[in-house]
């Protein structure tokens, strides 16, 4: 037998509490199905399975919360299905080594459809709500059966709750409302903000950053990503922090000692290169999902995934394997026009790569002074892991590729 148990899904999460099961004791599972969906601080997490086998039973019921660690079902494994002679499905490779100290979890399953529908779909059956929307339903008085939900399977999330209340609260009414009602949203960025603020006192306290920053010309890249748009439809062309993203990947390939986790006193190196995108929430807050293969994927994959995990981000709808899977965070603020960028490492990863925005700006070529467009990078990196040294070769292998783009898809 093996136990499923509560991951760790971000630096300082303590406990989530599972809002649904996608199983029952019986069914078969395969490695990197989403099996149930656990609400933290960040949001509602799709979780994913790390192996196959077949459910014995469920321990945690849903609505219950969980310390991360703690066992949430039982799976009779697929070694053992083949011990006892049943038939197995052929064994997944080896999964992503994870930062967190739980069994590492898989590739993302194929995405469930997000249209919405009602979350009481026939009569008598059980409403599917989280607990933070239950509670907050009652505080606004909002009846969560006439409610559609969002969520997971069509569960009502507290965003819908919160949405169901701005609506009523802009219908007509009989009478005056009698007193001020609370702001929507409020809890749940509150939530948000402590646990950024934990994972962010703790990088600051436990890890020796060192910075470095460097100035770059990135006429060439621009002028290679205006001549691929020239030839694709507006609804396929690529964008700049595409390129940045790409470039970082391939940098990290050369440099791995920048990609990885320190846990237990040691750095872990990530077997992939999956990166942190930083993304700001439309209600506040941000998460820093992982691109996955983000060196292996050709440019109309990789800007397929990027959208994909944007609005999965916005829409809370991410994987437990994309918010443990990233061995290096790329935050990106250019386009708020902020010239330069000095990161907080998000652990236990042990660097953050920062992006300003593109201008123009005096720049010497062939000794003569010409406006050229150019942007700000900067590096922070963990001195435990890697010195100035290391930190500098990798910034000038990302100028070399951005100076250079052709070789950010060698053919």
């Amino acid at each position: 037998m093996s136990e499923f148990r509560m991951p760790s899904l971000g630096a300082d999460m303590e406990h989530g509490t599972l809002v649904e099961w996608n199983i029952r004791p019986g069914d078969r599972v395969e490695r990197g199905q989403i099996v149930c969906v656990v609400e933290t601080q960040k949001g509602a997490i799709d979780v994913e399975v790390w192996e196959s086998g077949t459910v014995e039973r469920l321990v945690v019921e849903e609505g219950q919360q969980v310390p991360v660690g703690e066992v949430l079902a039982v799976i009779h494994s697929e070694g053992e299905e083949k011990a006892e002679g049943k038939e197995a499905a052929p064994t997944a490779p080896a999964g992503r080594p994870t930062p967190a100290a739980s069994p590492p979890p898989a590739p993302p399953a194929p995405e469930r459809s997000p249209s919405p529908r009602s979350a009481k779909t026939a009569a008598g059956e059980r409403l599917r709500i989280s607990p933070a929307a239950r509670k907050r339903a009652t505080e606004l008085g909002v009846d969560p059966a006439s409610v559609s939900g969002t969520g997971p399977g069509g569960a009502i999330t507290l965003s819908d709750i919160e949405q169901a209340d701005i609506e009523q609260a802009a219908a007509p009414a009989p009478e005056a409302p009698a007193g001020p009602r609370p702001v929507a949203g409020h809890d749940a960025h509150a939530a948000m903000r402590q646990a950024i603020a934990a994972a962010m006192a703790r990088s600051k306290r436990e890890i020796p950053h060192y910075y470095l920053g460097q100035t770059l010309c990135v006429e060439p890249a621009l002028a290679w990503l205006e001549a691929c748009n020239a030839e694709r439809s507006v609804a396929e062309r690529l964008i700049f922090p595409l390129l940045q993203l790409r470039a970082v990947a391939m940098a990290l390939r050369e440099v791995p000692a920048l990609n990885g986790w320190f846990v237990d006193g040691a750095f872990r190196p990530a077997e992939g290169v999956h990166l942190g995108v930083a993304i700001a929430l439309r209600g506040g807050g941000l998460v820093a999902p992982a691109l996955h293969d983000a060196d292996r994927l050709d440019p109309d994959a990789m800007m397929a995934a990027l959208r994909d995990l944007l609005t999965r981000a916005r829409q809370d709808r991410l994987r437990s394997s994309e918010l443990t899977d990233a061995g290096l965070t790329v935050t990106n603020l250019g386009d708020l026009g902020v010239d330069s960028v000095q990161g907080v490492i998000y652990p236990p990863q042990v660097a953050l790569v920062g992006f300003g925005r593109v201008a123009e700006r005096p720049w010497v070529r062939a000794g003569r002074v010409v406006a050229a467009r150019c942007l700000q990078m900067s590096l922070a990196a963990d001195h435990r892991v890697t010195d100035g040294a290391i930190g500098a070769r990798f910034l000038a292998r990302l100028t070399d590729l951005l100076t250079e783009p052709d070789r950010l898809w060698p053919p």
